[in-house]
């Protein structure tokens, strides 16, 4: 029986565990990144374990997230991220440079090599058939200290693409309308991977572009073949050395299989606020359009940013449209700059932001109040654009364009019979001075701590019976960026007491008061929480403020990883009915739970203010249990080492 190129990468990793779908398994991780909205802490915890050198064949440090100086947090942390990663091997890109995931693709990416980066968009690294998974920082920490990566061995979705893209349709559609088909729910524990004829017809950009927002399926990662477009894509970035072909077997067996015919898809457009929330362009024509942002580690790359330069030259944006542009890398600011594209965004009106993750994440050019933004983000979750009232569109890049022209939701086919062509360039500029390679001289190397870094939070080990309220009780989709909110609240990464003050902030102003006054209780929760970011101080911060378990319908795959890394318990409804009989403020009890976690998968909960009983079930593997009793992840690890 043949393999897929899934099975191919892990056979070869593999450290323990079968490659049976639904088991656990360890793979040995070959690369690791964090960028600065995660990394603090995930080197403040790798600093802990005193592990003397990174033990990868390389990792990066990215600052990317929070480059904005507002205050004196964010340099601070940028300071000791880069005096950690001189002293412990740890290439640093500094802020400017690029949003990790484009410099990842461009400067760093090896096809058949295993990545895990503390970002749930690294899956973006698959477009040139890396098996990229995002992950919470620790998780990360451990795999720079050379332990393996635990995951369940996934089920492999085979996506079968065939034709062409029509003009003025792109990848970003593509990956729109799997979007429609498979939606945010219930993915958790495949792997896509794309193959079929379609796939020579795309270029490694739209194949990143299509990987990146599979992270917004809910999936383990997605990857493409590594052939000869990949090929050429590292030859222009005089990369061409780490290239290998890989593709599945003829006679691969895949757990389902999905057909999509490239020709037969339209522009698309998510609708607020959620990726899966997707319809034609054609459906919403005429919405008025106040604010245009193009770029994201989605949508940035020198052919996106090239094809908007080609549509906006010689024309100028309405008044009421703000159009913000943010190319990717360093690289592509440079070369858009050489050949002139850069005078003809300008021109347009657009106003050119920093090569960083900026406005995707709500730390800058957060719209009006009630405003419509369209955006070639991978992500429009209420308020995460900074705005709670704004509206998000996600859309591609010619679609933006087109919005941009006209100032309203408009098909880009109305541009024109044809797109502007846009080759691959055969060349890169190639300038890797603001990625400094680690120490020569490491025990020179002082680490600088500002005062607004402390020391990873601690949890005792678990206790057998534990007690508390319901502290909140949300629905459906609730993202990381509920639990923890992203923009300007970032800047407190690395202050988790300070950070903590704003759990749930959005969802309720005034949970973090309550979960300390309360000495912590239980999170109720419907399908699918904790998916979008890998954050994992959404599992952090809830753990400071005392929480001790999460009950949901469904939980998403990294906040579940992250909510056992810090020893609260990930729990889902054996009958879902019973999320409705439960009550914010009820009382629940879990009794002799140090047996039950080893023994069984159902544990029964107490309602004590309602005088019922119900089960659910916490599908934890014997290991996790043992991280969850030891209260944590960081305590389980210095366990195994002491």
């Amino acid at each position: 029986m043949g393999k897929n190129i899934t099975q191919k990468i892990i056979e070869r990793r593999l450290v323990s565990g079968e490659m049976v779908p639904g088991k656990e398994i360890a793979i040995r991780m070959d690369q690791t990144f964090t960028q600065d909205a995660t990394g603090t802490m995930a080197y403040l915890q790798f600093e802990a374990m005193g592990i003397p050198k990174i033990k990868t064949k390389l990792s990066v440090s990215y600052v990317d997230h929070n480059t904005i100086q507002d205050g004196f947090e964010n340099a601070d942390d940028h300071l000791y991220l880069m005096t950690v990663a001189a002293k412990y091997g740890i290439h640093y890109s500094r802020a400017g440079n690029g949003v990790c995931h484009q410099v990842h693709l461009e400067r760093f990416g090896v096809p058949g090599d295993t990545l895990i980066a503390s970002d749930s968009h690294t899956p973006t690294a698959g477009g040139i058939g890396m098996f990229a998974i995002g992950a919470g920082g620790i998780d990360v920490a451990v795999a720079m200290g050379g332990g393996p990566f635990y995951l369940t061995m996934p089920r492999i979705v085979l996506v079968k693409l065939s034709g062409r893209l029509k003009a003025w349709v792109s990848a970003k559609d593509v990956i729109l309308e799997l979007l429609r088909q498979l939606t945010t729910k219930g993915n958790v524990g495949k792997v896509i991977e794309y193959g079929g004829e379609g796939v020579k017809t795309l270029s490694v950009p739209e194949r990143a572009t299509i990987t990146n927002m599979g992270a917004e399926l809910g999936v383990t990662t997605s990857l493409f073949p590594s052939d000869e477009i990949t090929r050429e894509f590292l030859r222009a970035q005089k990369r061409e050395n780490v290239w290998m072909p890989l593709e599945a077997d003829p006679d691969a067996v895949y757990d389902e299989v999905i057909e999509i015919n490239l020709s037969k898809i339209e522009p698309m457009v998510a609708q607020p606020h959620s990726p899966d929330n997707v319809v034609k362009v054609t459906e919403i024509e005429g919405l008025q359009v106040d604010q245009v942002g193009i770029g994201s580690c989605t949508n940035s790359s020198y052919k996106d940013l090239m094809t908007v330069a080609k549509i906006l030259k010689g024309k100028t944006v309405p008044p009421h449209v703000s159009l913000i542009i943010a190319p990717g890398s360093r690289q592509v600011l440079q070369m858009i700059t050489k050949n002139g594209a850069l005078y003809d965004l300008i021109s347009a009106g657009a106003r050119i932001m920093e090569s960083a993750c900026g406005f995707c994440i709500g730390n800058s050019q957060a719209p009006r109040t009630d405003a419509v933004s369209v955006r070639t983000i991978n992500r429009n979750f209420e308020g995460r654009s900074g705005t709670k009232s704004a509206r998000v569109y996600l859309v591609s890049p010619e679609t933006a364009a087109a919005c941009a022209i006209y100032g309203m939701m408009t098909d880009p086919r109305k541009l024109g019979k044809r797109p502007p062509r846009m080759a691959i360039p055969k060349e890169c500029f190639i300038d890797d001075s603001m990625i400094v390679p680690p120490s020569n001289k490491p025990e020179e190397v002082k680490i600088y701590r500002g005062p607004n870094i402390g020391d990873p939070p601690r949890k005792a080990p678990l206790a057998d019976k534990i007690v508390g309220e319901v502290l909140l009780k949300v629905g459906d989709k609730i993202t990381t960026d509920h639990i923890m909110p992203a923009g300007a609240r970032l800047k407190y990464r690395s202050n988790v007491p300070k950070y903590a003050q704003f759990v749930f902030e959005g969802v309720d102003p005034t949970f973090a008061e309550r979960a300390k006054a309360k000495n912590g209780g239980f999170l109720v929760g419907g399908l699918s929480y904790g998916q979008g970011s890998s954050r994992e101080h959404a599992a952090i911060c809830p753990m400071y403020l005392g929480v001790k378990g999460v009950i949901a319908k469904s939980l998403e795959r990294i906040h579940t990883a992250n909510l056992i890394n810090f020893g609260i318990i990930p729990m889902t409804f054996k009958d879902p009915s019973i999320y409705d009989q439960i009550d914010q403020g009820d009382h629940l009890e879990i009794e002799n739970l140090l047996n039950n976690l080893k023994s069984s998968p159902e544990i029964t909960v107490k309602n004590l203010t309602k005088g019922t009983t119900f089960t659910v079930v916490h599908n934890l593997t014997p290991r996790q249990a043992d991280i969850i009793m030891a209260g944590g992840l960081l305590n389980f690890t210095r366990l195994q080492h002491s």
